[in-house]
């Protein structure tokens, strides 16, 4: 093949068996400067080698497979050859899958090399011939350092295991003594560098429990409830929230937070100026609008700050969300606070909106959802709070007591839970003249058929592969009858989810690369409530 056109590359298409491996060229990329060709690698069981203990129960096959990932990818180093890694969070990704068998895949893109319009086929056996038989032996289980590896997949069994324990214990989130909570930048989620504070729980929040590998544990236990987070401006605030809502995701050994974790059900709350929100019911937040429309059925093209915000509190819950994460610095502070200076000058029956801190000690106690806030700049919410925790040189202080003496009698609003909506089906295309476009634009951008989703303020969404899998995962809920029509959203989401905890990744994936990895249902309900084409056909009140 070599100098032949280009387009001889075809010919490589289909598997191709080796002694100890499969090699399949699943697509040949149509000349140089296409987008890469994509192949797989599958790798025998008694070729890999990997004990049982390694893949046998779903944690750990999770684990394993992101460990070798991790590890193609240095082995790739300096190839052509492409492998979809993560960052910090152990996620489940297309890249690697390990069969029921024991076997291995794993999925890559690769540049097939080219003089101009013209094969190089030397380049080309060097990188399918050659690398590909290296990466194969520096896959199988007798290459790798095994105790990293089962330390690795130790870790992340260990952070599933804590998860499960929260409702038990009554908390939302925990933070072990000794967690490094700061990052190393803004752009970067790596540990910081140097000598950064390890974190310490308050003796009165101090919780101990016995995980299966690492054994006693104590750290902070986040309560169910209100729990408001305060303190001084650059002593961590922010950033033990930041922890707390990737804490929803396991992370890999040296990252810090591998014993922070969150419930599974925990959402970040903004404002969100100028989205899209469609037949959404704020009025538990607004009503009486000056332009008479339904705030039960709330519509518009351009969102107001608070506004946002009310709608994304509205379809977090109606998504399954049992604890909200809010950080003041990123809310409408209209929607968060009203004093009673301000109150006294603007009657209530002249302010439409009715500020969380009137509705989030009923929304807990009435239906049972949690708040975590940091709040530095107003001490409303002392009225509230269920527990509140000073940091202060990145060092948690209980500062309960001293708040309520603080705090003043305060009358709640009535909290009604937000309507259920059905979605139209039809309205969520990903076909483009008969051909599915999905494709990412780094962190900010998913672009669904001919719409393109903003997605940056879904701060729950980590890696850029899990948007290409909201991408599909809405795919799977038009085009697989999920959204039929009948079936409200959450019962929608709901179904989705039974799908991939039995399926994983590929449940949504149906031919699609190895770049790709599972979102959560309620990043999926996000995209969807974002996309400017949805429409939903009824709004279904609770006697519905």
């Amino acid at each position: 093949m070599d100098g032949a056109s280009y387009g001889r590359y075809r010919a490589l298409s289909g598997d191709w068996d080796f002694d100890d491996h499969t090699l399949t060229v699943e697509r040949v990329q149509a000349d140089p400067y296409a987008p890469p060709s994509r192949v797989a690698v599958r790798i025998p069981a008694e070729v890999a080698g990997l004990p049982d203990h390694a893949w046998r129960s779903p944690v750990r096959r999770r684990a394993t497979a992101d460990y070798l990932v991790r590890r193609a990818h240095r082995l790739l180093k300096g190839a052509r050859l492409r492998v979809d890694v993560g960052g910090q969070e152990v996620l489940d990704r297309s890249a690697c899958r390990i069969d029921d068998d024991g076997g291995v895949v794993v999925r890559m893109g690769v540049e097939l090399p080219g003089h101009g319009r013209r094969i190089d086929g030397h380049a080309a056996e060097r990188e399918l011939c050659e690398r590909v038989p290296e990466l194969v032996d520096g896959l199988c289980w007798e290459a790798l350092d095994t105790a990293d590896a089962t330390s690795f997949a130790d870790t992340v069994e260990d952070a599933v295991a804590l998860r499960a324990m929260l409702p038990e214990l009554g908390l939302v989130a925990f933070v072990a003594d000794g967690s490094v909570l700061p990052r190393r930048s803004g752009v970067s989620d790596l540990p910081m560098s140097g000598d950064p504070v390890p974190f310490v729980s308050p003796e009165s929040l101090r919780v101990t429990v016995r995980l299966p590998h690492r054994g006693q544990v104590s750290g902070l236990g986040v309560p169910e409830g209100i729990t408001l987070i305060v303190g001084g401006g650059f002593h961590g605030k922010s950033t033990l929230l930041h922890a707390l809502e990737r804490g929803v995701y396991d992370h890999v050994p040296g990252d810090g937070r591998e014993l922070v974790v969150t419930r599974a059900d925990a959402v970040k709350i903004r404002a969100e100026e100028g989205r899209r929100v469609e037949r959404t019911d704020v009025g538990a937040f607004v009503r009486n609008l000056p332009t008479g429309a339904d705030t039960g059925d709330f519509s518009t093209d351009n969102a107001s700050g608070s506004t946002s915000q009310a709608a994304n509190i509205a379809e977090a819950l109606e998504a399954g969300a049992g604890t909200l994460l809010v950080d003041e610095d990123t809310t409408a502070t209209n929607l968060m606070i009203r004093d009673a200076r301000m109150q006294a000058l603007v009657h209530g029956d002249r302010e439409p909106l009715t500020p969380f801190v009137d509705l989030v000690r009923p929304l807990h106690r009435a239906h049972g959802v949690s708040t975590v806030l940091v709040m530095g700049g107003s001490g409303d919410y002392f009225d509230v709070a269920d527990q509140v925790v000073m940091l202060d040189g990145y060092r948690p202080y209980d500062v309960t007591e001293k708040a309520r003496e603080l705090a003043r009698p305060r009358t709640d609003a009535r909290f009604h839970p937000p309507a259920r909506r059905v979605v139209d089906p039809r309205s969520v295309d990903a076909q483009v003249r008969g051909r599915h476009r999905i494709k990412r634009r780094d962190m900010d951008v998913l672009t669904f058929g001919e719409t393109d989703i903003d997605v940056r303020h879904l701060a729950q969404l980590v890696d850029p592969s899990q948007i290409t899998g909201v991408g599909l995962a809405l795919r799977t809920l038009a085009e697989d009858g999920i959204l039929d029509g009948r079936r409200c959203l959450g019962e929608a989401l709901d179904l989705l989810e039974e799908r991939l905890d039995s399926g994983g990744v590929e449940a949504i994936g149906r031919g699609y690369a190895g770049d790709y990895a599972l979102p959560r249902r309620h990043e999926i309900a996000a995209a969807l409530n974002r996309l400017r084409t949805l429409r939903v056909s009824r709004v279904l009140r609770d006697r519905e």
